[in-house]
């Protein structure tokens, strides 16, 4: 990324304004945005138990889950759970009504699972651990098949102690395309980023990881030998098939893992950096745009932290909400985004310059408490030279 205004910019104003206005149809049930409340909506448009019929696309990916050093930051780096080595994982993309096959290999010594959050399929296929299927251990493989529906913006993660695996970069972006975008109709969008939320306490993670490294060689030693649901001090995790089951192996002396007579104290994560695609600013990717041009920005918020993501210089639409269209796009220029959720916008490129976008929560737009930093890009135009705005770059150094 061009450090372009590094912590600030100095501009000068020219003829910022002169462009052609594009022209946006509005809103009607023929263009396939919805208008009124329909109940059916939420319906699946397939049998999520059906399989695959000859002559239907399917994508088949190969994903491996590693430990890989991960950089933040320059200098601020963390051993991750990465998929395919990557934080986040990649992104898949496909259209709505194909089917997605996923060969999911653990490389690590941690049980994990894939999650396909958002996704109307087979209960099988959910990534449940223990629940609707056995955790994916070391050098075993599980094949994930589903049709991808319904349309629009979703991620995946692990959902295997999943605070912790989230946090150490087990997510990443599933997107569902329609043959018939409402959204494009109305706003002809030629450019579509997607950017995942995310925050991290990087204290915390580095002990786990840390703790899960050393387990690794332990069990390397033992020749692999499974060490199933097994804390590294020998006491078991406990899962339990229904509550009874639970309740009775308290009745009989278990005790859970979270009860403060075994464990202490239990700090809850303390979070000192945030993040976009897996780095803090200003390593975060700005949005490029140019004049009288519509894009399209898919925000995912992966973490357990609800994100306020606030665009200056601007208003924008909000189109869409865990991946449905809205009945009514919203104007705004701040926009929630709560943990497991994601929104869809539309930004129209009518006031040239370099603009920040970022959480509004003061805390997340730090890096480990120092601002400017944390979960912030910027919107950049290719043309803002040409409109008579001149950016300046100059960073300001603490002394």
């Amino acid at each position: 990324m061009s450090l372009v205004g590094g912590v600030g910019a100095a501009m000068a104003m020219g003829n910022a304004h002169a462009q052609t206005e594009p022209t946006v149809s509005s809103a009607a049930s023929s263009n396939g945005w919805p208008t009124q409340f329909d109940p059916t909506r939420i319906e699946p448009r397939w049998n999520p138990r059906e399989m695959p019929k000859p002559g239907d696309v399917i994508h088949e990916y190969d994903i491996e889950l590693v430990i890989a050093r991960h950089e933040i930051l320059p200098r601020i780096e963390y051993h991750a759970y990465a998929y395919n080595g990557t934080v986040p994982g990649p992104e898949i993309r496909v259209k709505e009504g194909e089917w997605v096959k996923v060969n999911f290999t653990n490389k690590t010594h941690d049980f994990h699972t894939i999650h396909w959050h958002g996704m109307q399929l087979a209960n099988e296929m959910d990534g449940v651990p223990l629940e609707t299927q056995f955790p994916v251990a070391y050098g075993q493989t599980f094949q994930y098949l589903f049709r991808a529906q319904p349309a629009g913006t979703h991620f995946y993660h692990c959902h295997n102690m999943t605070p912790l695996h989230i946090q150490a970069g087990m997510y990443g972006a599933l997107i569902v395309e329609s043959d018939n975008d409402p959204v494009r109709k109305i706003f002809p969008y030629t450019r579509d980023y997607t950017l995942v939320l995310s925050e991290i306490d990087l204290n915390m993670v580095r002990e786990q990881m840390n703790a899960m490294l050393q387990m690794g060689h332990v069990m390397d030693a033992m020749n692999g030998s499974p060490q199933l649901m097994r804390e590294m001090s020998g006491k078991m995790m406990g899962w339990f098939v229904n509550k009874e089951a639970f309740l009775k192996a308290v009745e009989e002396g278990w005790i859970p893992p979270y009860d403060p007579s075994l464990t202490g104290s239990v700090e809850p994560p303390k979070p000192n950096f945030f993040m976009i695609n897996g780095v803090s600013y200003p390593m975060t990717e700005p949005l490029r745009i140019r004049r009288g041009e519509f894009i399209r920005v898919r925000l995912i918020n992966a973490g357990f932290m609800p994100h306020f993501m606030h665009l200056h210089g601007h208003d924008f639409w909000e189109v869409c909400r865990d991946g449905a269209p809205l009945s009514s796009p919203i104007q705004r220029n701040t926009i929630p985004v709560f943990p497991g959720g994601t929104c869809d916008i539309i930004i129209h490129g009518n006031n040239p310059g370099s603009w920040h976008f970022h959480d509004h929560s003061d805390l997340a737009s730090t890096n480990n408490g120092v601002a400017p930093g944390g979960m912030m890009t910027m919107l950049m135009y290719d043309d803002m030279a040409e409109a008579g705005v001149h950016v300046l770059d100059y960073v300001a150094v603490n002394s």
